[in-house]
């Protein structure tokens, strides 16, 4: 059975400090994975926490299937035992001298389910996470990879109403991370289960989310889909935090509806997507992401001095300043208007070299105009 999470102006403050979490409302509908993303500190896993009701929320109200589960304001606070849910953590949680089956089953054990429902139940749920031919197994036998997967299918098997993960992955070597990762989205939409899942990898709230909720400092930035969060960032942050990690310093000089002309100083400008409203004037900073830098093409009538906008394009000339080869691309630091960018380009030769000056374009979609509100919020 799936249900929906509701989480409605959560606060949570501890002695001194902050708010961990500072006014925070989304809703998980049935069957949805929402993976919350940010950097340590933020306050995901301490929402993660509240929702599992591990800790006490400060003010707002939790809501599963419909039920309030906590309100401090109206005096409920449902127990964890009680709120029909299932975690899985970072670490593996197995009980080391049992197999398993025996891992498995354990929940079923409290829940007055018959021995062969509860067999059918154990082998249904090992077999939807890889593990049939383990049931026999000492847990202590297995790789992480493995006991991580014992741990999600102890999770699963008694079908909570919600499932809970908090970083599930980060024990894991990279090779056993990739493949879990992408097996892990399957296994949950195969169980048609609602899920709440805390992560700060990019890679993995892309691959595993419906949508993804951004935090910073306990507020939620921006909750969206993985095009949206990637595509159309709220704000400067949070396209920092998912790759847009260039920026560029300018004042908008001309708003042309969702796009604008930015002057970099001394007659240099670009066009640039307005992705909330600004008004000319403003200082403002453009993020860019690496992948967006098309190097080595341009119009041939930008030089680095001029508007670079002949053809509705933002063409320009960088010099390269240091190039890291790494197999199936290269990463180049190019200097523009006086600051260091960084480029990536695929393929398996490096096609520019150090201390050249080379053609480049800055995709007008993909140069995001911000307010700039003093350093980089990601500083």
């Amino acid at each position: 059975m799936t249900t929906t999470l509701e989480v409605s102006g959560l606060r949570k403050q501890f002695a001194i400090g902050r708010p961990a979490i500072d006014g925070v409302s989304f809703v998980v509908p049935a069957g949805e994975i929402v993976v919350l993303l940010g950097p340590s500190g933020c306050g995901k896993t301490t929402t993660l926490r509240c929702v599992a009701g591990l800790e006490h929320p400060t003010s707002g109200e939790i809501s599963i299937a419909g039920r309030v589960v906590s309100s401090p304001r109206r005096g409920i606070l449902v127990p964890p035992r009680l709120r029909e849910l299932g975690m899985v953590f970072q670490s593996y949680a197995v009980w080391p001298h049992m197999t398993v089956r025996q891992n498995v089953v354990y929940p079923l054990k409290h829940r007055r389910i018959a021995r062969g429902e509860a067999k059918r139940k154990v082998d249904e749920v090992l077999e939807l996470v890889g593990l049939s031919e383990y049931a026999e197994r000492s847990v202590v036998a297995l790789s992480g990879g493995q006991m991580q997967r014992v741990a999600l299918a102890r999770s699963i098997v008694y079908r909570p109403k919600l499932l809970l993960l908090d970083e599930p992955l980060s024990n894991l070597d990279a090779k056993l991370r990739l493949r879990l990762r992408d097996d892990l989205r399957v296994i949950l939409k195969q169980t048609g289960m609602t899920a709440l899942y805390v992560t700060h990898d990019q890679a993995e709230a892309v691959v595993l989310g419906d949508r993804i909720g951004v935090m910073r400092d306990g507020k939620l930035l921006q909750i969206g889909t993985p095009d949206q969060i990637y595509n159309r960032p709220a704000d400067l942050f949070v396209a920092n935090f998912t790759g847009a990690t260039n920026e560029l310093p300018g004042t908008l000089i001309q708003c042309n509806g969702e796009f604008g002309v930015v002057d970099f100083g001394n007659g240099r400008r670009a066009e640039a997507a307005l992705l909330h409203p600004l008004a000319a004037g403003e200082k403002v900073r453009i993020a860019l992401r690496p992948e967006n830098i098309a190097i080595g093409q341009g119009n041939g009538q930008g030089n680095g001095r001029g508007n670079g906008q002949g053809n509705g394009a933002n063409s320009f000339t960088a010099r390269v300043v240091e190039a890291r080869y790494q197999g199936t691309q290269t990463v180049y630091d190019i200097e523009l208007f006086g600051r260091r960018l960084e480029v990536l380009e695929l393929g398996t030769a490096a096609r520019h070299q150090v201390g050249v000056d080379t053609p480049i374009c800055l995709p007008r979609e993909a140069c995001w105009a911000y307010r700039d509100s003093g350093p980089s919020s990601y500083d």
